[in-house]
């Protein structure tokens, strides 16, 4: 078996979680509210991973994400990841998130489009709510229909995606205006 390590870092929206292995980056944790609480989740997460100092690309990675959580421009597509274990779709799926550059978003069923998957925004959707990669593997740039913001499975929910896409400097379309029937009130 391979030797799986962790490590927790502050970040400016708390303290987050990396693991990683000889091949590559196994999880990002995002934060949980405490760093008590995010090194839990990282243990049942995966367990079996070593809490150290990690190697120096995983350093340069951990890097990469603070400046990105600091709202500023890093690069997180070279990260090598560690796919083992992940489904053939996921991986997929996780490949082509990956291309959507930060301050931009795509809808489930565009990702899903751009896979070949037309109509598979649902299954696009669950892949991304499996995402182990958090960040590396932007699944908060994937909306909804309609620019919607959609479903956020890290802890706080969409209020955590909205944040990441702020921090990005993604511009979301605004609500829609009230709609204006025989019996709305006009000012």
């Amino acid at each position: 078996m391979t030797t799986r390590g962790f490590t927790v870092f502050d970040s400016p929206i708390g303290p987050v979680g990396i693991a990683w292995s000889a091949a590559g980056i196994i999880g990002v944790q995002l934060p949980e509210g405490s760093t008590a609480k995010t090194r839990a989740r990282l243990r049942e997460r995966w367990p079996g991973a070593v809490e150290g100092e990690p190697p120096r690309a995983i350093r340069r990675t951990i890097d990469a994400i603070t400046r990105l959580l600091r709202g500023k421009p890093a690069t997180l597509t070279e990260v090598v990841l560690d796919m083992e274990g992940v489904p053939p779709f996921h991986q997929r799926v996780y490949t082509a998130a990956r291309s959507i550059p930060p301050g931009q978003t795509l809808s489930y069923g565009e990702l899903a489009a751009q896979l070949g998957v037309p109509g598979g925004a649902r299954a696009v959707g669950q892949a991304l709510a499996k995402n182990p990669f958090a960040l590396i593997v932007p699944c908060h740039r994937v909306l909804a229909a309609s620019g919607r913001v959609g479903g956020f499975t890290a802890n706080g929910g969409v209020s955590t995606k909205l944040r990441l896409l702020t921090l990005e400097g993604t511009s979301l379309p605004s609500k829609k205006p009230p709609r204006r029937g025989p019996h709305a009130l006009r000012v």
